[in-house]
């Protein structure tokens, strides 16, 4: 079975389905809610166990009692939970999310980790022994360094979550084999996606994408972008389905190293497909559910 570790972020998500948001000192009735671990890696995660891989999770959650439902959560979906912070009294990052019915659209307060550091990091060179790709979300940034520097040193491909620009990602991005981006990350001072694939192509990124939602994802040939597009699905919540889409994706990169620039369309093609799916159903994880019984049924 094909393994791959994830580093950064974990919350406590708690989601809420409306008709339509809140106006101030108003309140509103949910029509349904859910709760799960949420965060970048931590959803990239489980969506890796999901697709039939083993998923180790780096991350800090800590013994609050609110950590509970992470542990939970996380155990359900087979993912393996390091925990940084396991002595951490203090509770874990907590994400509030309000999606609207209508449009899928979502609305967020959250907290993102940063007044929790991590230390000391574990033995990376014996945890990433067997491991075959490795994912960082540039959250924790001293454990995203370490994590890719200890894989380059192993000669495991590296990639990362990039959905914005971060203080830490110019010194991540020279450790880093495959980037697929947000159309909303943008280096300083650029923003062409020209620009910011030759900007990447010269801190030593070779495989580079850029993804725009439903919008065909941009794939770099070394000299063009050639647009690969993306399953049309009825959206109903499009909260985490870039997760999904990097977990998928580091998946697929996983099975098909080393990469060609035929290998690398397929694997975009694979994560997208997946990520589309997450798209037509509210949460995080009911996703999941549905796909299992669309195998099941076509038994």
């Amino acid at each position: 079975m094909t393994e791959v570790l994830l580093a950064g972020l974990c919350t406590l998500d708690i989601l809420q389905l409306v008709e339509k948001y809140p106006a101030d000192n108003e309140k509103v009735t949910a029509l349904t809610q859910t709760v799960a671990a949420g965060g970048p890696a931590t959803n990239a995660a489980a969506t890796v166990a999901h697709l039939g891989g083993t998923a180790t999770l780096l991350t800090a959650v800590g013994r609050h009692p609110l950590a509970a439902g992470i542990h939970a959560d996380l155990t359900s979906l087979g993912v393996r939970l390091t925990d940084l912070t396991a002595d951490d009294p203090g509770p874990p990052s907590v994400s509030s999310i309000v999606v609207s019915a209508g449009t899928g659209n979502r609305a967020v307060v959250s907290t993102n980790g940063a007044a929790r550091s991590i230390s000391p990091l574990p033995d990376l060179p014996a945890v990433l022994r067997d491991i075959s790709a490795v994912q960082v979300d540039g959250h924790y940034p001293e454990l995203a360094v370490a994590v890719l520097t200890e894989a380059r040193r192993q000669g495991i491909p590296t990639l990362i979550d990039a959905g914005s620009w971060k203080a830490v990602t110019p010194a991540l991005l020279p450790l880093l084999d495959v980037v697929v981006c947000s159309a909303d990350f943008h280096p300083p001072g650029i923003t062409a996606p020209h620009d910011i694939a030759h900007f990447l192509t010269d801190s030593g990124v070779r495989w580079i994408a850029i993804s725009r939602g439903p919008d065909p994802l941009l794939r770099w040939t070394g000299s063009d972008f050639r647009e690969q597009p993306v399953p049309r699905t009825p959206v109903v919540d499009t909260l985490g389905a870039g997760d999904v889409l990097h977990g998928a994706l580091t998946l697929a990169v996983a099975r098909r190293w080393p990469l060609t620039d035929a290998s690398f369309a397929e694997a975009l093609d694979e994560a997208a497909a997946v990520a589309s799916r997450s798209c037509a159903s509210f949460g995080t994880r009911s996703w999941m559910s549905a796909s299992r019984s669309s195998r099941t049924d076509s038994c």
